[in-house]
């Protein structure tokens, strides 16, 4: 039975493995993947049940210097982020030395007064005896309440970072039924699935510059095969022309690819549906932002 509860944020900087963590923790993709920085634009819930305590953690994007309005909208979620939780979860690589961005995000945990436990993620890259001096390093520049090694890829001591943050759990009601793992509406993981392919399958810019609406999200009757029509947006034409592909062959393996993730998720057929529009500077326009769901109301 659950009696307590705890929030906790996930921060770090692009591509330390937040959101891999965030998928580790609850034990279903709940935020997409990659290996280019800035692939979370949204804050993200994943919700876990572990004996008495329901454990609800943020997942941040990359905390960056922003260059667009998209990039403040993010810069935005991560800051009221580590404010009004009972803990935060510092994600880090294990190099030994405090990089510009993690230092700004000491700082506002020192502001914040929040317990803070700094979690060396990727620790199956490098030999343990190379971590003494990444925590030495971290340790200097804030007194953390612990130090959690892991790996957030293989889930070792994954279970220890749960004991650890638990300590600062408060009694309370249960925030979310038993069968929840993420705030996210299903329609909203099929157009996150569909721009994780994206920035997959492109290079450069052009992926960063892609917004993905999901336009129909049905099950048909007497079947349980769901329709998922899907817009792509990008911001310049030429751009449109590389995700179609020649003879429409981009856009094709970037369907075929995300179908086959969608019907992991739903457990069910998806019939998918793709389509490519151009929308210049989208990622500047205020009104975009909001119909593209980059706003805070």
């Amino acid at each position: 039975m659950i009696t307590k509860n705890i929030m906790v944020t996930i921060a770090g900087r692009p591509n330390v493995g937040k959101s891999t963590l965030a998928n580790t923790l609850t034990g279903e993709k709940i935020a997409i993947v990659t290996n280019k920085p800035q692939t979370t634009r949204n804050r993200i819930f994943a919700i876990v049940n572990r004996n008495d305590t329901q454990f609800v953690f943020i997942d941040t994007p990359g905390f960056h210097k922003a260059r667009t309005k998209l990039g403040d909208y993010m810069v935005k979620i991560v800051n009221e982020s580590v404010t009004d939780v009972d803990a935060i979860a510092l994600v880090v690589e294990p190099i030994p030395s405090v990089g510009t961005q993690e230092a700004i995000l000491i700082d506002k945990i020192k502001q914040s007064g929040i317990p803070a436990v700094l979690v060396i993620n990727k620790i199956d890259s490098v030999k343990k005896e190379e971590l003494l001096s990444v925590i030495a390093a971290y340790t200097d520049a804030h007194e953390f309440n612990a130090v959690v090694p892991i790996s957030a890829k293989t889930g070792e001591n994954v279970e220890l970072l749960l004991d650890e943050l638990g300590k600062f759990a408060q009694e309370g009601p249960q925030l979310f039924p038993d069968d929840m793992i993420t705030d996210q509406p299903e329609k909203q993981i099929m157009a996150e699935i569909v721009r994780e392919k994206l920035l997959l399958c492109l290079d450069r810019e052009v992926p960063h510059g892609t917004a993905v609406v999901v336009t129909k999200f049905s099950e048909r009757e007497d079947t349980e095969i769901i329709d998922v029509d899907v817009t792509i947006y990008c911001e310049k034409s030429s751009h449109k022309g590389m995700i179609i592909g020649k003879n429409g062959a981009m856009l094709k393996k970037i369907g075929s690819l995300a179908r086959e993730d969608m019907e992991k998720f739903m457990g069910t057929k998806v019939f998918l549906q793709t389509w490519v529009k151009v929308k210049e500077n989208w990622r500047d326009r205020d009104s975009l932002l909001k119909n593209f769901g980059y706003s805070e109301d």
